[in-house]
């Protein structure tokens, strides 16, 4: 088993400085830890490339030495937020993952509601060992990516428990338009709405006011929950099915939202978020990559 000898840290703190540096720690983390000053980004830390192991077998223990850095720091996340063995979602950060060219949005190895160091440990295992399987390489292959000398980071981030997921695009990603923001959402965890098993509520909001142009309530059947040791889908209760999973107020305050970071990081972007009570949580944030040019705007005057 490698050794983990670099000069590099193997672990940053989201929001520290040196974690936004996309060669150490993948656009994922960078962004998020660059927002974390600004906006409700769950707590965390990233294991760096620096400490990945390509060649790490996947079920064997990690390297002692990693080991002990991620439960110091897991054991620091869990104190800061009063929590013992608090809940966590562990997600892959590839260096070349959410920039201008590739986003890998749903290519990596996400998992939820993680608790205990053990768990924690056997989660970046298995993200590291999904950097090599045969959908993400098909991917690297398609957007020409290095397939070969692929190097990863790995998001460790307190888990919000959310009432409400949602998807919000800063611009159409069906038509292109520019001027709109679509907002999609459902009930419980995201990975119902961003994995596509659920048909989620969808709002297109006129940019320029924030005024819904468009409402659809989608057929809410299935909703991820939080379980010991993970998340399961779950039939929604018949009451909330076809009732809408976000009021006006909230699609407004995600549309500003979106328009907001469109405008910090210059470009459209695609961002996951969740509601917990009444508090807006931005779980990621990433440049969409799928939008044709500036001449697909279309001016709304209506």
């Amino acid at each position: 088993m490698r050794s983990i000898t670099s000069t590099r840290p193997t672990i940053l703190q989201l929001g520290d400085p040196a974690c936004s540096d996309p060669k150490q720690v993948g656009g994922k983390a960078v962004n998020l830890s660059l927002l974390a000053a600004g906006y409700r980004v769950p707590s965390g830390f990233c294991l760096t490339a620096a400490a990945y192991d390509p060649a790490h077998v996947p079920g064997a223990p990690l390297a002692a030495v990693l080991t002990t850095q991620v439960a110091e720091a897991y054991q620091a996340l869990s104190l800061d937020l009063g929590v013992p063995d608090v809940p966590v979602a562990v997600r892959s950060s590839a260096l070349d993952e959410d920039g201008d060219l590739a986003s890998f949005a749903g290519q990596h190895e996400t998992e939820l509601n993680l608790e205990g160091i053990d768990a924690v440990l056997g989660a970046v295992a298995r993200c590291w060992a999904s950097a090599r399987n045969e959908r993400v390489l098909a991917y690297r292959e398609q957007q020409g990516l290095e397939i070969e000398e692929v190097r990863l980071a790995v998001l460790v981030q307190q888990l919000i428990l959310a009432d409400t997921s949602a998807v919000v695009f800063s611009a159409n990603p069906i038509t292109g338009n520019r001027d709109e923001v679509v907002v999609t959402a459902s009930w419980g965890l995201g990975e119902s709405v961003v994995s596509g098993t659920v048909t989620p509520d969808t709002w297109v909001v006129r940019k320029a006011d924030l005024a819904v142009k468009e409402e659809r309530i989608g057929a809410k059947d299935r909703m991820t929950v939080a379980v010991p040791g993970g998340t399961r889908e779950v039939a929604v209760p018949r009451i909330l099915r076809e009732r809408a999973s976000l009021n006006r107020a909230q699609v407004a305050e995600l549309a500003e939202l979106a328009v907001g970071l469109e405008a910090e990081m210059g470009r459209p972007v695609d961002i996951e978020t969740a509601f917990a009570g009444k508090l807006l949580y931005l779980l990621q944030c990433r440049p969409i990559t799928t939008l044709g040019g500036p001449d697909t705007t279309i001016s709304d005057t209506t």
